[in-house]
């Protein structure tokens, strides 16, 4: 792959200029790393305590209708 930069006018690099595919799989990669760091976040805080659905359902039918 070729990459360019941009430079300023002392020839400091300012910017890159990247093929709209290699663009878009950066992207992907990025939002997958993403999704890894908040799965190991979730993990880490993760205090064991779960609830039914049913007793979710109840819950969130009740707050509903106080509202």
């Amino acid at each position: 792959m070729e990459t360019q930069f941009l430079t300023d006018e002392k020839g400091n690099r300012t910017a890159v200029l990247l093929p709209i595919k290699k663009y878009n799989k950066l992207i992907e990669k990025l939002e997958d790393l993403e999704d890894v760091r908040l799965y190991d976040e979730a993990k880490r805080e993760d205090d064991g305590y779960r609830i039914s659905f049913e007793d979710y359902m109840k819950t969130r039918e009740s707050k509903k209708s106080n509202v």
